[in-house]
């Protein structure tokens, strides 16, 4: 594994590595921008209790803060606060959240690091990047059906963010990054442990979802599976973790599956989910991804997209709420114009027009509920 990692590093070695970069990540006016984004994502407060509303109370106290800590090579990032989500299929999705305080020092990495990897990052990833996203990679993959690649691996790695190995992470991250300081700061918040109901975890491998590094992380450690595949002559598709691989023969795509499970198992240490992944053709059964179903002649939105909006129109049109008729439309219509905005290029019109009428059938039995109290 390290001879193919060194060939690797070798091979896409920048002779334009950066060399000394934490002074940018501790200056005054990349800080505050930071705390900006950190802001407008929202989010609860972690382990220490500091919520954003007091963080901004004392904002200026917190930045130097910070800022002295990182030059005096004393920042020390507190354990992410373990919570669990429900995912579609009913199973739980494990976050970390870091402290408002970590936040503001991840932010401020990516915001160095950010440009730097955008220059090796290949046009097949879309997810968490600048000037691209989901709207684009189904564009992509519409387009590649449309030119005879109706063969699709749909590959799915189980667990990833779990399960990215820290020193192969590290190993991809010093292909430009050589500032030794960066790259302990990077490590110290890899490795800051989970708290779990009051018990802390050690994190001896994967990048907690609810960070505001973790996406990059994630994609700088993808990029490597990326090229490699892009060196095989394969076409692929990349959201995140969400993986596409687009050929015109059902021999290749069993051939394009096997190599890509050589790469992420022998080479990044993942697993593929062999309940999940699967080889379909694209103009029989559609291709489902991102939200969208699709066969390169049709997009509409995925059963599941569908319902998981119908429950959360239901559970905010519930009678059992200290809501007036006009407080819930005002809760519902964010939902209904995200939701819009998202699914509204496609074979739409039919499934737009009986997801109106089950906003309106929720809210004239809201109305007719309350009355009877």
């Amino acid at each position: 594994m390290e001879k193919v990692m060194k060939k690797w590093n070798q091979r896409y070695h920048d002779k334009f590595k950066k060399h000394s970069m934490i002074n940018q990540v501790w200056d005054e006016n990349n800080l505050e921008n930071a705390w900006k984004r950190v802001k407008a994502n929202k989010g609860s407060a972690g382990i220490d209790q500091v919520t954003i509303q007091e963080f901004e109370r004392n904002l200026p106290q917190y930045l130097a803060e910070i800022q002295r800590l990182l030059k005096e090579k004393r920042y020390v990032p507190h354990p992410v606060k373990r919570v669990l989500i429900p995912k579609d299929n009913g199973k739980m999705r494990p976050l970390g959240i870091p402290t408002v305080r970590d936040r503001v020092v991840q932010q401020a990495l990516k915001n160095v690091l950010e440009p730097t990897f955008e220059q090796i990052f290949l046009a097949q990833s879309h997810g968490y990047r600048p000037n691209t996203g989901a709207h684009e990679a189904v564009r992509k993959a519409e387009a590649y059906i449309e030119a005879g690649y109706h063969w699709v691996v749909d590959a799915d790695i189980e667990g990833f963010f779990d399960h990215v190995n820290h020193q192969i992470l590290m190993d991809l991250v010093c292909e430009k990054v050589s500032d030794g300081r960066v790259l302990s700061l990077i490590e110290s918040f890899l490795g800051s442990g989970v708290m779990n109901d009051g018990i802390l975890e050690a994190s001896t491998e994967g990048t907690p979802q609810g960070g505001n590094l973790s996406p990059l992380l994630a994609n700088v450690y993808l990029n490597h599976f990326d090229r490699r595949m892009g060196e095989l002559g394969y076409l692929i598709l990349r959201y995140a973790d969400d993986i596409l691989i687009f050929c015109k023969y059902e021999w290749e795509a069993e051939d394009a599956l096997k190599r890509a499970r050589e790469i992420l198992e022998g080479e990044l240490k993942l697993k593929l989910s062999p309940e999940k992944t699967k080889i379909v053709h694209a103009r029989k059964k559609g291709v489902e991804y991102l939200g969208f179903h699709f066969n390169g002649r049709w997009r509409r939105p995925q059963d599941k997209a569908v319902k998981k909006f119908k429950a959360e129109i239901k559970y905010r049109t519930r009678r059992q709420q200290p809501k007036n008729l006009e407080m819930v439309i005002a809760s519902i219509n964010p939902v209904i114009r995200g939701w819009g905005n998202y699914f509204k290029d496609g074979t739409v019109k039919t499934r737009f027009e009986k997801l109106d009428g089950y906003v309106r059938a929720r809210l004239r039995s809201f109305r007719a509920k309350r009355r009877t109290w």
